[in-house]
């Protein structure tokens, strides 16, 4: 049995907020997979249902961020899932946006949620999806990038990544991390149809008319001189 988890903050506020991606993608991944609706335990919310063929859980902390390990490791207890089987998705701002990869242990980079877990584990031999939002350019702008919602521009590869996080989610659950990456990499850059060949004959082009030309008053033309072939030779040889 696998518990994925998405991290981000409760509240209506912060729905839409970049720190907020985990949310949306175990959100994305219930619709698609019709798990049961979310009810309230562990200090989140919580949607059973199958992946990959095996029963999975799908975990959403209530806390906030910094407190996310109470809500995992409650979740992680009552199910009896050791922290190997445990998949948690949150945003990256270290990849590019759109980008995801899929990482085992390691440790939490100063992701607040992700030191939580670590602390309420024990142990940071869990699984996670880094999802990428971007950086802002300065750490002093991260705080309020973070809790900022994704621009408008930005929803569509948005909405793409979701779609491929759904795609892939049963080889997630199957902890197939290279197959998973490969359904999201299908939808954030789809194959291209070849454009139709034509079967049209090309047309020759056209020659261009001939330009006018100037009519020439004969009159006005002077003959050329005529040469004396003696004349000539004396011009030669003076």
């Amino acid at each position: 049995m696998k518990l994925i988890v998405g991290l981000g903050n409760p509240g209506a506020a912060y729905a839409g907020n970049r720190h907020n991606i985990g949310f949306m993608a175990v959100d994305r991944i219930r619709e698609d997979h019709g798990f049961a609706p979310w009810r309230k335990a562990f200090h989140g919310w919580v949607s059973e249902g199958r992946l990959g063929g095996d029963k999975a859980v799908l975990l959403k902390p209530d806390t906030f961020m910094n407190l996310s390990g109470q809500s995992v490791q409650a979740a992680a207890n009552f199910y009896k899932i050791i922290p190997a089987e445990v998949m948690v998705m949150h945003d990256e701002l270290d990849l590019a946006p759109g980008k995801a990869k899929v990482k085992f242990a390691g440790g939490h980079a100063g992701h607040n949620g992700l030191r939580s877990i670590h602390q309420h584990l024990g142990t940071d031999a869990y699984g996670r999806v880094r999802l990428g939002i971007g950086h802002p350019g300065h750490k002093d702008a991260v705080a309020k990038y973070v809790l900022s919602d994704f621009a408008k521009s930005e929803l569509n590869w948005l909405d793409d990544l979701m779609r491929g996080i759904s795609d892939g989610a049963d080889y997630l659950a199957q902890g197939d991390g290279s197959k998973f990456s490969n359904a999201v990499a299908q939808r954030m850059a789809p194959e291209k149809d070849p454009s139709p060949i034509s079967t049209q004959r090309p047309q020759p082009k056209a020659k261009p008319e001939p330009k006018p030309t100037k009519p020439v008053d004969a009159a006005a033309v002077e003959p050329p001189p005529t040469v004396n072939p003696l004349q000539r030779l004396k011009d030669f040889f003076s």
